[in-house]
């Protein structure tokens, strides 16, 4: 298909994603947060480092793993002295990271996540770009599970049913792929 207009959004997430996780102090399920900060600990000539979460009730850590049992030097240089001194970007970033809660296999609150959409070229009135023709690509880099026809609606500033009709009758086409999804104008 060729279109007359692209424009590029990419969605980022606002905060550090919750996970839910069995509870200790609480004794079930329970959402945990990030905390921002790290716990270093030397055992011998090895470390570990986790990223502490923390219950929202009754505030019971979580160590997520983010290295265990690894020699010093294996750690990124420019990392480490972060870790010692609790960056909250560096801890943002670990805590927007899905392959990082996969790889300690823990359940992220994907109903929790709230998120932003920024434009990628400049702001514009996002009504006048529903013209026929327009690609509307949104890249998701941080795999944020979201209903594509909930991003037109908010994006439109239009209904989740009258989107719902749009793409029924052909007028909007939704592509998703791994890390971005593609919304067509097709016809007005």
């Amino acid at each position: 298909m060729s279109y007359l207009q692209k424009i590029e959004y990419e969605m980022l997430p606002e905060k550090s994603f919750e996970v839910l996780h069995n509870c200790g102090g609480c004794g079930g399920k329970s959402n945990f947060v990030n905390t921002g900060r790290f716990r270093v600990n030397a055992n011998g000539n090895r470390l570990d480092v986790w990223l502490i979460y923390q219950c929202e009730k009754c505030k019971h850590t979580l160590n997520i793993p983010i290295y265990e049992r690894i020699s010093p030097e294996k750690i990124p240089k420019e990392e480490y002295p972060l870790f010692l001194r609790n960056d909250e970007k560096l801890a943002k970033d670990y805590g927007r990271n899905f392959e990082f809660f996969k790889k300690n296999q823990l359940n992220v609150d994907t109903k929790n996540i709230s998120y932003r959409l920024v434009s990628c070229e400049r702001e514009e009135d996002f009504m006048d770009t529903m013209t026929e023709g327009t690609v509307v690509s949104i890249e998701n880099p941080f795999r944020i599970h979201v209903r594509p026809e909930k991003l037109a609606a908010e994006l439109w500033g239009i209904s989740r049913t009258r989107i719902k009709k749009m793409i029924e009758s052909g007028q909007l086409r939704v592509e998703e792929r791994e890390k971005t999804i593609e919304i067509s104008v097709l016809e007005v």
